[in-house]
């Protein structure tokens, strides 16, 4: 959601305030691109607010250098999204991981609109010429955010009318966010669509707490007796709380309360309390998995503590900043769970407690996480390796937990 408020601020008319900018590197990613791409941004020297100058649509300059997307596939991918309608070439690139993360997925759809994509085998460094784009009919082939994102974005900048149909409906941030900036967008059956070269218009923009974030501590919750947590301020996006109900069915409490929409904030806000119950079996199937994909991680760590959860349909987590399935069996094996991994997807049986061990986070912020609250149940010590990851998206991740714990 900062990422959009970010760059839909950068392509609007006028001076956009965001409060509640998330504080990970992969935002950071973002701001940095638009920076190189002649965009001001104002950030105070402490606090989570920042106001960005509009350059209006196609107002951006050519980047002296390349940019450097880090560990963000969603700065890559919304970014390739924005400059296939600039008149200009840049290059895109990002940190061992992401270079392994497929780009092709969006580079065709952006190529059939006009613009040249140049990747690397598929995958990043990609050099993206822009060009005046004609408005295309889009089916996804893969359910994806990210590439519905690109699409929509480029559309901006299209001559006609942009249509992105979805098989399987995926969170729908940018296209909130695309209405609060006042774009000529609708949804109905036939898909979502966006109308190229209506000017965007500068808001004040709210972001809420991050669902996925809040995640962890709803399963360290649900999974540890005689514990609760309140969740204040968080997303409730109802393409983001699928997590939520599959809490409910492995048998934890749970309650939500919607505060309030605040001023021109583009996504309803509330407070999540969580209590643990009596653990049991759970299923996520592929209908369900877009919906709660980057809180796998999490569900898996709290099925450690007691019950079971299968997931099937999910062998796009191999394709994340790691290969998710693997990695995630490795380190919770290794902190001595009952796991079993399929090609797309896993089992995990928390029939014992964890004994505690050494798990390889492999670089993934998720799984440093999930791993931390796998072993708030162990009988053992646990050690972590690359818990430093966590900086990507939540970096005061383990400041929170020794606090909760105290």
């Amino acid at each position: 959601m900062t990422h959009r408020a970010l760059i839909l601020g950068a392509l609007a008319v006028g001076r956009t305030r965001v409060r509640g900018i998330a504080p990970g590197d992969d935002c950071r990613a973002t701001a940095d691109c638009l920076a190189a791409l002649g965009i001001r941004i104002l950030r105070p020297d402490v606090g989570d607010e920042a106001e960005v100058e509009g350059a209006g649509l196609g107002g951006l300059h050519a980047p002296r250098s390349v940019l450097d997307a880090r560990n963000s596939g969603t700065t890559a991918r919304l970014m390739m999204g924005v400059l296939a309608g600039h008149g200009f070439s840049a290059t895109l690139t990002g940190d061992d991981s992401l270079r392994r993360r497929p780009m092709q997925r969006v580079a065709d759809p952006l190529s059939r609109m006009g613009a040249r994509i140049d990747t690397t085998g598929g995958c990043l460094p990609a050099t993206v010429t822009g060009a005046g784009l004609r408005a295309i009919t889009y089916k996804m082939p893969v359910p994806s955010a990210q590439v519905k994102s690109a699409v929509l974005l480029a559309g901006l900048h299209a001559d006609g009318t942009t249509v992105v149909a979805e098989s399987v409906p995926t969170r729908d941030h940018t296209e909130r966010a695309l209405r609060a900036f006042g774009a000529d967008l609708h949804t109905g059956p036939a898909g979502i669509s966006v109308t190229g070269g209506a000017p965007l218009q500068a808001v004040d923009v709210q972001v809420p707490g991050d669902p996925s974030s809040a995640a962890f501590w709803a399963a360290a919750a649900a999974g540890l007796p005689g514990s609760s947590v309140v969740v204040e301020g968080v997303g409730l996006n109802p393409t983001r709380t699928g997590f939520l109900r599959v809490l409910e069915r492995m048998g934890a409490h749970v309650q939500v309360h919607e505060d309030r929409m605040v001023g021109s904030a583009f996504e309803p806000i509330g407070t999540v309390e969580v209590r643990c119950g009596t653990l049991g079996a759970a299923e996520i199937g592929p209908v369900e998995v877009p919906g709660v994909i980057d809180e796998l991680p999490a569900l898996a760590a709290l099925a450690t503590h007691g019950g079971a959860l299968v997931v099937t349909g999910a062998r796009e987590l191999r394709l994340k900043e790691s290969d998710r399935i693997a990695a995630l069996a490795a380190g919770l094996r290794a902190l001595g769970a009952d796991i079993e991994e399929y090609e797309d997807g896993f089992r995990v049986t928390g029939d014992r407690p964890l004994s505690g061990g050494v798990a390889d986070a492999a670089g993934d912020h998720r799984l440093a996480m999930a791993f931390a609250v796998a072993a708030l149940g162990a009988s053992g010590d646990s050690i972590i390796r690359g818990a430093g990851a966590v900086s990507i998206s939540y970096p005061g991740f383990f400041d929170v937990l020794e606090r909760l714990c105290a």
